[in-house]
């Protein structure tokens, strides 16, 4: 066992490749396994057929690993956020629910989403003019131009405007309102640049005012486990729930995270569609078929287990720059 020079959560693994035979790349000896560590007393680690990329800008670590299980994965701050294989499970949930229960969204802005594929499920709609992806990582965005082969297209989509600045600077500058406002951030960690951006004062002040009338906000929101669940889900939801009238949490599993994964939307107009409704407005709305989402599965999706529910009807803690709550990690100013 040895330790790499390479960025968190990429060391710690067998130097050795398979068979024995050590492996090597831009003059480093890389790991045949990434490791994560979930919690202190629980690592999820995979095979690796090699390490694509690896980088940093002034505010994260970044790497692009090619995965045995999950195919190219990227990694910011040791934190796993999107794997080719999985990600379409991830990026439907986050998008379309919002998309469709607003009657005719036109123009989006998403928070985050540096990676393309937040803005690759919203270009599938037809009703969408312009996508706003604001990304405060420079370094992420162009890495993910180069190296995500299957968000090239919405890159180069004439509708999609790339903004690099901090979310909450660009929203409170911006004149201009939008139906759905995404939040595709990584998750809030100690010393990473977005926890911030899920706090009350910036949901009320910021996200809120910047919405049209019915206009619909969603958040990806962490670990939504059964254990895990605890740790920022139930309090973002129930941060949301002290600004908009009608707030739906809803999850799925997603392996590559080895977890449950939450999010939360959030409006001051219902959020009641019917599966059969929510079908027959994917089938008039977005090109293509979805690999995951359709109107049952979001009708399971936010179906909580009683354990999850019983939490969030509990729940109160309110998230503020104050009282953060962060998920088990450390970000690169830790």
């Amino acid at each position: 066992m040895g330790e790499i020079a390479l960025p968190n959560g990429i060391s710690n693994g067998n130097i050795n490749g398979v068979n024995g035979q050590s492996h090597s790349l831009n003059g480093y000896r890389k790991s045949c396994w990434y490791e994560e560590e979930i919690e202190e007393d629980l690592r999820w680690c995979f095979a690796l057929n090699s390490i694509l990329h690896t980088g940093a800008s002034q505010y994260q670590d970044i790497a692009l690993l090619d995965t045995k299980p999950f195919g190219k994965a990227l990694v910011i701050d040791g934190k796993l956020q999107s794997a080719e294989t999985d990600e379409f499970i991830y990026h439907e949930c986050l998008v379309h629910p919002a998309l469709l229960h607003n009657p005719s969204p036109k123009n989006v802005f998403i928070m985050g989403g540096g990676e393309g594929s937040t803005a690759r499920e919203l270009l599938r709609h037809k009703t969408i003019n312009k996508v706003v992806m604001c990304d405060i990582d420079e370094e992420v965005v162009n890495f993910c131009k180069s190296y995500l082969v299957v968000n090239k297209e919405a890159f180069r989509d004439q509708r999609l405007e790339v903004v690099i600045n901090d979310a909450r600077a660009e929203l409170e500058t911006r004149d201009e309102s939008y139906d759905v406002i995404i939040g595709d951030l990584a998750d809030p960690i100690d010393g990473g640049p977005c926890y911030k951006l899920y706090t009350k004062s910036f949901y009320e002040l910021i996200v809120k005012p910047r919405l049209k009338q019915g206009g619909i906000f969603v958040t990806q929101a962490g670990p939504a486990g059964i254990f895990s669940h605890t740790e920022v889900f139930s309090c973002i939801y129930n941060t949301l729930r002290q600004v908009f009238k009608y707030v739906v949490p809803y999850s799925a599993h997603i392996p590559s995270y080895a977890d449950i994964w939450g999010w939360v939307m959030a409006s001051d107009s219902p959020l009641d569609l019917s599966a059969d409704e929510l079908d027959l407005r994917m089938r008039h709305r977005i090109k293509g078929e979805n690999r995951y989402l359709d109107g049952k599965t979001f009708t399971s999706a936010s179906t909580l287990s009683k354990t999850v529910r019983n939490s969030l009807d509990n729940e109160t803690h309110v998230y503020t720059e104050e009282s953060a709550r962060f998920i088990y990690g450390h970000g690169k100013h830790a």
